[in-house]
């Protein structure tokens, strides 16, 4: 079956205006003005005027619900398949988080080849916050090596309370293992980290990489929006060439507390030098929002996916110039960092995720994952 989409604003994610674009299979066949296709097998999606951009790439998900800070009462839910597709999120990176003790890989990898079976091409991390890292086969690069959906390690912690104080040593061990499974299977393997409230913010990764051999981008710090003082360290961190993820999903508790709101700290990253390619924007969906006071829970509510479309469309209500920089922060950029090198663009030969949007309506007309149509008539 051949797709084709017509009458759609196209941002890729750059503004590139009224274009035609073919899906072939799981693929986008061609992108261009008013393309003469014809055929008893051709599907016609009239966009009606609409916005197309790719379908986001949420580099940091827990399908399986993330921690349980303050007791087993607050264990944060599974997110739904629904929960991902009305987020317009086709393909979310699935990751344990706080709580590898009542959670598990396995139950994770399980849920993301569900996720897989409804049409949304989820990949998912191994290991955990802690270390030892948790894993399926018993070791981190057989698991990123063997294993398909698995793209690296991630989310584990530094510079949090919750955390395994991880040494310089440990980090640049679990970050060459990650390498190593990445070279041998063709994929990135990146770490992803999850950064803490603690003043040594990034110090332990910047000791772990000191004389040695590993690239700045094996990597991958999230939640860098925590505090300015964090942002600041992130941006020189990204300037350097490491790729920096700043979450979206928020509290007025943790505003309060100094946290930076993700599209301020979009905004203030680039212009203090980060590069906007190496800039990512993710969800945390299903993950934990604890409130901490001196150390003590105080409360917790549970990050959604949506607030990543919610962006978009805000963006384009209140700053469409700024739209595109956005776009990318949640789509090529988060691609690009955990080498997912046919997500988060549109182009022939990339794969057809596809998002037909109406920011005027806040409305999500279509989605297609992998030229699979899993919204829209």
């Amino acid at each position: 079956m051949l797709t084709l989409i017509r009458n759609a604003s196209l941002f890729d994610p750059e503004p590139r205006g009224m274009l035609d674009v073919l899906v072939a299979g799981s693929k986008i066949a061609a992108v261009g003005d008013k393309l003469d296709i014809r055929g008893e097998l051709l599907d016609v999606i009239d966009a009606d005027g609409g916005i197309l951009l790719p379908g986001i790439v949420d580099v940091l998900t827990h399908p399986s619900g993330g921690g349980g800070e303050g007791g087993f009462g607050n264990r944060t839910a599974a997110v739904a398949f629904e929960a991902f597709l009305d987020a317009g999120i086709t393909c979310p990176v699935g990751a344990l988080g706080t709580d590898s003790i009542g959670r598990s890989l396995d139950v994770l990898f399980a849920d993301v080849m569900a996720l897989r079976d409804k049409g949304i091409d989820a990949h998912m991390l191994t290991g955990a916050y802690r270390l030892p890292a948790p894993t399926i086969t018993g070791d981190v690069a057989r698991d990123i090596a063997f294993i398909e959906p698995v793209i690296g390690i991630g989310e584990l912690a530094i510079s949090d309370h919750r955390s395994s104080q991880p040494t310089a040593e440990e980090l640049r061990r679990i970050a060459a293992d990650a390498r190593l499974g990445g070279t041998l299977s063709g994929k990135r393997g990146v770490v992803l980290v999850h950064v803490g409230d603690a003043s040594s913010g990034l110090a332990p990764l910047r000791a772990a990489l000191e004389d040695s051999a590993l690239p700045v981008y094996s990597f991958y710090p999230t939640h860098v929006n925590r505090r300015r003082a964090l942002l600041d360290e992130a941006v020189a961190f990204a300037r350097d060439g490491g790729y920096i993820d700043i979450t979206v999903s928020t509290t007025p508790e943790l505003l309060e507390l100094g946290e930076v709101a993700a599209c301020d700290a979009l905004k203030d990253a680039i212009a203090a030098g980060a590069p906007a390619e190496r800039i990512s924007l993710s969800s945390d969906a299903g993950g934990s929002l604890p409130v901490f006071r001196d150390g003590e829970f105080e409360g917790l509510s549970s990050a959604v996916p949506d607030v990543l479309l919610e962006l978009v469309y805000d963006t384009f209500a209140q700053e469409p110039e700024f739209a595109p920089t956005v776009i990318a922060a949640l789509t090529r950029n988060p691609a690009d960092a955990v080498g997912l090198a046919n997500k988060g663009r549109i182009a022939a030969g990339a794969d057809a995720d596809i998002l037909v949007i109406d920011p005027n309506q806040q409305a999500l007309s279509h989605v297609l994952c992998r030229g699979r149509r899993l919204r829209g008539q």
